[in-house]
């Protein structure tokens, strides 16, 4: 076996498999309960499934993993030789996974640093993937958290949602809970403040906020090496469209992905999302 720090993340990273295969990375699987079955994101409910639920209003929450579902998890790496665990996860704000993971990382039988990134989706990806790097030159447990949190620091994620129903339904609106009252004359852009989902932009109609999402992450990437994700749920279309006109207009673009959001962000989003990572190198 070999001795190495080994990075965990939970589900709404959204990474590639291949990229988690390749870095060695471990994601925890969060929760959607549908009506009455508790399914398990990644593996058990599709996003086109919970599309058409959302859609047939039907009930839909999520929950967080239990602490000895990490527990768990944290046993098997430790098993795999790691002498340390980096757990890297979604904003505190959004979900109670970050409780979860410091109650299991009390009895893990290797040291385990628990962090909350403040970021969700790719935001939270490009975090792993940091610290990943970061241990497989080497690097302690304290130098893999020090890369995902500068990482952190530097990344920024905007969406744009078709309604701000299925988050004012989830409970994570926040701030963006000022939009409601106009929420059928505009289409509004949010952004990741603090761990919180805050108003950014309140536009006429969908084409205008997809040209302006584009504008501001175009923006924020400027000309410095950087990394970009392109999210949506039930808009591939819409998505590659936006992609490639990053693609064309970011000159300084390392990595783009585009990729569909799991049912746990979905849930909160619905259909129609695009959301937009940016995070420099």
């Amino acid at each position: 076996m070999s001795r190495h720090v080994a990075i965990v993340t939970d589900s709404t990273a959204y990474l590639p498999q291949g990229t988690m295969e390749r870095h060695g990375i471990t994601a925890v699987p969060l929760t959607v309960v549908l009506g009455d079955r508790a399914l398990e994101e990644g593996t058990e409910i599709s996003t086109r499934s919970l599309a058409q639920a959302l859609q047939k209003r039907r009930p839909v929450t999520t929950s967080r993993p239990s602490p000895q579902v990490f527990a768990e998890h944290y046993r098997k790496v430790a098993e795999s030789g790691a002498t340390g665990i980096v757990s890297l996860h979604l904003s505190a704000e959004l979900s109670g996974t970050y409780d979860a993971a410091v109650m299991a990382a009390r009895e893990a039988p290797v040291p385990v640093r628990v962090v909350d990134t403040g970021m969700i989706a790719m935001a939270l990806g490009f975090c792993a993937l940091a610290a990943a790097e970061a241990a497989e030159t080497g690097g302690t447990v304290d130098e893999a958290v020090m890369a995902a949190e500068k990482r952190a620091a530097g990344t920024s994620a905007y969406f744009y949602v078709d309604t701000l129903d299925y988050l004012r339904r989830g409970g994570r609106i926040g701030a963006a809970q000022a939009l409601l009252g106009s929420a059928l004359a505009v289409k509004p852009l949010l952004k990741l403040v603090g761990g919180r989902i805050e108003p950014l932009e309140k536009v006429r109609t969908a084409s205008k906020a997809i040209a302006r999402l584009e504008e501001i992450a175009a923006d924020r990437a400027g000309s410095a090496p950087v990394d970009i994700a392109v999210h949506h749920l039930s808009a591939p279309d819409r998505a590659a469209a936006l992609a490639d006109r990053l693609r064309a207009r970011v000159t300084g673009l390392a990595d783009l992905h585009v990729s569909e959001v799991g049912a746990v962000i979905g849930a909160h989003t619905g259909p129609g999302l695009l959301g937009v990572v940016v995070s420099p190198r």
